[in-house]
Protein backbone atom coordinates (compact mmCIF):
# COMPACT_ATOMS: atom_id res chain seq x y z
CA UNK A 1 0.00 0.00 0.00
CA UNK A 2 1.21 3.10 -0.77
CA UNK A 3 1.14 5.50 2.80
CA UNK A 4 0.66 8.43 0.88
CA UNK A 5 -2.76 7.91 -0.26
CA UNK A 6 -5.75 7.69 2.11
CA UNK A 7 -6.69 3.95 2.29
CA UNK A 8 -10.21 2.82 2.00
CA UNK A 9 -12.44 -0.58 2.94
CA UNK A 10 -15.44 -0.86 0.92
CA UNK A 11 -18.09 -3.05 2.04
CA UNK A 12 -20.77 -5.17 -0.11
CA UNK A 13 -23.36 -7.32 -0.66
CA UNK A 14 -23.61 -7.94 -4.09
CA UNK A 15 -22.89 -6.68 -7.63
CA UNK A 16 -20.51 -4.48 -6.46
CA UNK A 17 -21.26 -1.56 -9.31
CA UNK A 18 -20.25 1.44 -7.37
CA UNK A 19 -17.29 -0.53 -5.83
CA UNK A 20 -15.87 -0.89 -9.79
CA UNK A 21 -16.81 2.83 -10.15
CA UNK A 22 -14.68 3.64 -7.41
CA UNK A 23 -11.63 1.18 -8.22
CA UNK A 24 -11.52 2.09 -11.43
CA UNK A 25 -11.56 6.13 -10.20
CA UNK A 26 -8.66 5.33 -8.08
CA UNK A 27 -5.91 5.44 -10.01
CA UNK A 28 -6.22 9.16 -10.51
CA UNK A 29 -7.35 10.02 -7.09
CA UNK A 30 -5.60 10.12 -3.52
CA UNK A 31 -7.55 6.90 -2.37
CA UNK A 32 -6.20 3.44 -2.58
CA UNK A 33 -8.82 0.38 -2.01
CA UNK A 34 -7.15 -1.77 0.56
CA UNK A 35 -9.93 -4.25 0.70
CA UNK A 36 -13.34 -5.17 0.26
CA UNK A 37 -15.63 -7.23 2.64
CA UNK A 38 -18.70 -8.61 1.67
CA UNK A 39 -21.20 -10.20 4.52
CA UNK A 40 -22.43 -12.58 1.63
CA UNK A 41 -19.85 -15.09 0.46
CA UNK A 42 -21.65 -15.29 -3.06
CA UNK A 43 -21.15 -11.62 -3.84
CA UNK A 44 -20.09 -10.77 -7.11
CA UNK A 45 -18.17 -7.63 -5.88
CA UNK A 46 -15.72 -10.17 -4.45
CA UNK A 47 -14.82 -11.17 -7.80
CA UNK A 48 -14.64 -7.85 -8.92
CA UNK A 49 -12.33 -6.93 -6.20
CA UNK A 50 -9.90 -10.12 -6.95
CA UNK A 51 -9.69 -9.37 -10.68
CA UNK A 52 -8.24 -5.36 -9.64
CA UNK A 53 -6.16 -7.05 -7.53
CA UNK A 54 -7.78 -5.80 -4.33
CA UNK A 55 -7.92 -7.99 -0.95
CA UNK A 56 -11.18 -9.55 -0.11
CA UNK A 57 -12.64 -11.16 3.23
CA UNK A 58 -16.03 -12.52 4.11
CA UNK A 59 -17.92 -11.84 7.43
CA UNK A 60 -21.06 -13.50 6.75
CA UNK A 61 -23.84 -12.30 9.09
CA UNK A 62 -25.44 -15.84 9.37
CA UNK A 63 -22.65 -17.38 11.28
CA UNK A 64 -23.15 -15.20 14.14
CA UNK A 65 -25.98 -15.23 16.81
CA UNK A 66 -26.86 -11.51 16.72
CA UNK A 67 -26.04 -8.02 15.50
CA UNK A 68 -23.24 -7.39 17.91
CA UNK A 69 -21.00 -10.43 17.41
CA UNK A 70 -21.26 -9.76 13.70
CA UNK A 71 -20.36 -6.27 13.96
CA UNK A 72 -17.33 -7.22 16.21
CA UNK A 73 -16.07 -9.62 13.78
CA UNK A 74 -16.46 -7.13 11.02
CA UNK A 75 -14.92 -4.75 12.71
CA UNK A 76 -11.86 -6.87 13.43
CA UNK A 77 -11.89 -7.66 9.69
CA UNK A 78 -11.60 -3.69 8.75
CA UNK A 79 -9.20 -2.85 11.55
CA UNK A 80 -6.87 -5.43 9.49
CA UNK A 81 -6.08 -2.79 7.32
CA UNK A 82 -6.28 0.27 8.81
CA UNK A 83 -8.43 2.28 6.87
CA UNK A 84 -9.01 5.98 7.03
CA UNK A 85 -12.68 5.63 5.58
CA UNK A 86 -15.02 3.25 5.19
CA UNK A 87 -17.58 3.27 2.43
CA UNK A 88 -20.42 1.43 1.90
CA UNK A 89 -21.73 0.24 -1.19
CA UNK A 90 -24.43 -1.70 -0.92
CA UNK A 91 -23.61 -3.14 2.08
CA UNK A 92 -27.13 -4.79 2.73
CA UNK A 93 -26.83 -4.66 6.73
CA UNK A 94 -27.86 -2.09 9.01
CA UNK A 95 -25.18 -0.69 11.49
CA UNK A 96 -25.95 -0.26 14.89
CA UNK A 97 -25.10 2.75 16.60
CA UNK A 98 -21.78 1.72 18.54
CA UNK A 99 -20.39 0.42 14.90
CA UNK A 100 -20.90 3.55 13.74
CA UNK A 101 -19.72 5.55 16.43
CA UNK A 102 -16.25 3.38 16.23
CA UNK A 103 -15.83 4.92 12.62
CA UNK A 104 -17.15 7.87 13.54
CA UNK A 105 -16.77 10.50 10.68
CA UNK A 106 -15.37 7.61 8.60
CA UNK A 107 -18.47 6.25 6.84
CA UNK A 108 -19.71 7.17 3.62
CA UNK A 109 -23.33 5.46 2.01
CA UNK A 110 -24.49 6.35 -1.44
CA UNK A 111 -28.91 6.10 -1.02
CA UNK A 112 -30.96 6.46 -4.27
CA UNK A 113 -32.94 9.53 -3.52
CA UNK A 114 -33.10 13.30 -3.15
CA UNK A 115 -32.78 12.99 0.62
CA UNK A 116 -33.83 13.93 2.88
CA UNK A 117 -36.94 12.80 0.41
CA UNK A 118 -37.54 8.98 0.38
CA UNK A 119 -35.63 7.32 2.80
CA UNK A 120 -35.58 3.50 3.34
CA UNK A 121 -36.37 0.84 0.53
CA UNK A 122 -37.95 0.64 -3.07
CA UNK A 123 -36.96 4.61 -3.09
CA UNK A 124 -37.42 3.92 -7.87
CA UNK A 125 -41.13 2.89 -7.14
CA UNK A 126 -42.19 5.24 -4.18
CA UNK A 127 -40.87 8.13 -6.37
CA UNK A 128 -43.15 6.96 -9.64
CA UNK A 129 -46.32 6.08 -7.40
CA UNK A 130 -45.68 10.17 -6.08
CA UNK A 131 -46.09 11.50 -9.68
CA UNK A 132 -42.27 13.00 -9.08
CA UNK A 133 -40.92 14.79 -11.75
CA UNK A 134 -37.10 14.55 -10.31
CA UNK A 135 -35.60 11.72 -8.79
CA UNK A 136 -31.47 11.25 -7.54
CA UNK A 137 -29.27 10.14 -5.58
CA UNK A 138 -27.06 11.00 -1.94
CA UNK A 139 -23.46 10.28 -0.75
CA UNK A 140 -24.01 11.22 2.82
CA UNK A 141 -22.14 10.81 6.15
CA UNK A 142 -23.55 7.87 8.24
CA UNK A 143 -24.68 8.65 11.67
CA UNK A 144 -26.77 6.42 13.91
CA UNK A 145 -30.06 7.86 12.10
CA UNK A 146 -31.53 5.18 9.00
CA UNK A 147 -30.29 7.35 5.61
CA UNK A 148 -30.02 10.64 7.94
CA UNK A 149 -26.39 11.69 8.25
CA UNK A 150 -24.80 14.78 6.66
CA UNK A 151 -25.63 15.13 3.05
CA UNK A 152 -22.54 15.59 0.39
CA UNK A 153 -23.46 15.59 -2.40
CA UNK A 154 -26.52 15.24 -5.20
CA UNK A 155 -27.28 14.33 -8.69
CA UNK A 156 -30.64 14.28 -9.80
CA UNK A 157 -32.30 12.35 -13.19
CA UNK A 158 -35.58 13.19 -15.15
CA UNK A 159 -38.61 11.39 -14.34
CA UNK A 160 -39.85 11.01 -17.84
CA UNK A 161 -43.36 9.77 -19.10
CA UNK A 162 -42.46 5.30 -19.59
CA UNK A 163 -40.64 5.32 -16.85
CA UNK A 164 -40.42 2.69 -14.72
CA UNK A 165 -38.68 1.19 -11.86
CA UNK A 166 -35.93 -0.20 -13.78
CA UNK A 167 -35.68 2.36 -16.09
CA UNK A 168 -35.32 4.62 -13.15
CA UNK A 169 -32.81 2.80 -11.27
CA UNK A 170 -30.48 2.41 -14.11
CA UNK A 171 -30.74 6.03 -14.61
CA UNK A 172 -29.71 6.81 -11.27
CA UNK A 173 -26.91 4.63 -10.70
CA UNK A 174 -24.98 6.02 -13.99
CA UNK A 175 -24.94 9.28 -11.48
CA UNK A 176 -23.98 6.83 -8.82
CA UNK A 177 -21.17 5.76 -10.50
CA UNK A 178 -20.31 9.49 -11.25
CA UNK A 179 -20.51 11.09 -7.94
CA UNK A 180 -19.45 8.91 -5.59
CA UNK A 181 -15.65 8.37 -6.30
CA UNK A 182 -15.83 11.85 -6.14
CA UNK A 183 -17.38 12.09 -2.66
CA UNK A 184 -14.56 9.84 -1.55
CA UNK A 185 -11.26 11.59 -3.34
CA UNK A 186 -13.17 14.56 -1.76
CA UNK A 187 -12.23 13.31 1.92
CA UNK A 188 -9.06 11.42 0.78
CA UNK A 189 -7.71 14.86 0.16
CA UNK A 190 -8.88 16.06 3.27
CA UNK A 191 -10.93 18.43 1.97
CA UNK A 192 -14.09 16.60 3.27
CA UNK A 193 -15.18 16.31 6.65
CA UNK A 194 -18.14 15.89 9.11
CA UNK A 195 -17.89 17.95 12.43
CA UNK A 196 -20.50 18.74 14.79
CA UNK A 197 -23.38 16.23 12.47
CA UNK A 198 -22.65 18.63 9.48
CA UNK A 199 -20.75 17.98 6.53
CA UNK A 200 -17.86 20.77 5.67
CA UNK A 201 -16.09 21.08 2.20
CA UNK A 202 -13.15 23.19 1.92
CA UNK A 203 -13.83 24.32 5.06
CA UNK A 204 -17.56 25.44 4.77
CA UNK A 205 -20.82 24.17 5.82
CA UNK A 206 -22.50 22.46 3.56
CA UNK A 207 -26.38 22.95 3.41
CA UNK A 208 -28.91 20.23 3.71
CA UNK A 209 -28.82 18.76 0.42
CA UNK A 210 -25.14 18.70 0.24
CA UNK A 211 -23.34 19.98 -3.38
CA UNK A 212 -24.82 19.67 -6.19
CA UNK A 213 -23.54 17.80 -9.36
CA UNK A 214 -25.37 17.67 -12.31
CA UNK A 215 -23.99 16.16 -15.42
CA UNK A 216 -22.61 19.53 -16.51
CA UNK A 217 -20.86 20.62 -13.46
CA UNK A 218 -19.30 17.22 -12.37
Amino acid sequence: MNNTRCPVVILISGNGSNLQAIMDASHDSAYEVVGVVSNRPEAYGLQRAASAGVPGAVVDHREYPDRESFEQALATTIDTWQPRLLVLAGFMRILTGGFVSRYSGRILNIHPSLLPAYRGTNTHQRVLDAGEREHGVSVHFVTEELDGGPVICQAAVPVTVGDDRDSLARKVATREHSIYPEAVDWFARGRLVMRDNAAFLDGRRLPESGVRLDPATD
